[in-house]
């Protein structure tokens, strides 16, 4: 599976862009998530990274914790879970809230 499509690098908005926006507002650009364990990563901003070959995001980290942070694509590329699996983008997830989001899966934001 593709992880990044060019609609997805089309869509994301400028690091710090969404400073303002509340938490339950921000739109999910896309989501990652590892298919073996409870890790899932939602992407509210990117920039590429100078070489191209990279990008750079923020957004809401649900793993042992819920944590807004940043990431890099390829650090993404290198998680593995409990059985060996590679991480995977959700396809359902385009430009949703982080709200609704949460919501779908019976969680506050």
């Amino acid at each position: 599976m593709k992880l990044i499509t060019k609609a997805i690098k089309d869509a994301l908005p400028a690091i710090y862009s969404t400073d303002g926006v509340p938490l339950e507002k921000k739109k999910v650009i896309c989501k990652f998530f590892t298919p073996d364990s409870n890790w899932a990563w939602y992407v509210f901003e990117g920039k590429p990274i100078e070489d191209k070959k990279d990008l750079f995001f923020f957004g809401m980290v649900h793993g042992f914790e819920k944590e807004l942070g940043y990431f890099q694509l390829s650090q993404l590329k290198s998680v593995r879970g409990k059985l060996g699996l590679p991480i995977e983008r959700d396809l359902s997830v385009f430009k949703k809230t982080y709200g609704e989001l949460m919501k779908r899966v019976g969680e506050s934001a």
